[in-house]
């Protein structure tokens, strides 16, 4: 069963999401902060992964898919329960700590946010 990482996701968007999660025939796993430090690859028990003793924390809600789960998004996006930083793991990531992931993802937000605000109109779009 595809899993889907949840950090620092609570309440009301935490049921919705594991709601839709199971709908769709995916294991929502609820992180823990003390295991934050943990290797992506280690949360979901892939082999070669070892847990981390480093603590490590972080305040933003993030969600990390094991593989793209473009329905998962939809639902989330359209019901209120949209979370900023999502992943979907790689070979690359699943060797990074959530909090390691978290900085990049934030780092990739905030440059893609920047980019929006300084883009011009697309020239061919038709003007109202």
């Amino acid at each position: 069963m595809t899993r889907v990482l949840l950090y620092n996701i609570t309440g009301e968007k935490l049921a919705k999401i594991q709601s839709a999660a199971g709908l769709l025939g995916l294991m929502p796993v609820e992180v823990p902060e003390d295991a934050f430090g943990n290797p992506i690859g280690y949360m979901l028990g892939y082999e070669g992964f070892a847990p981390s003793d480093s603590p490590e924390a972080f305040s933003e809600e993030m969600l990390v898919m094991e593989t793209l789960c473009s329905p998962l998004l939809d639902f989330m996006r359209k019901n209120g329960a949209a979370v900023a930083l999502k992943a979907v793991v790689t070979e690359r990531n699943s060797a990074w700590s959530a909090a390691v992931l978290c900085r990049e993802l934030r780092r990739e937000h905030e440059a893609m946010r920047a980019c929006a605000q300084k883009k011009p109109a697309h020239p061919h779009k038709k003007k109202k």
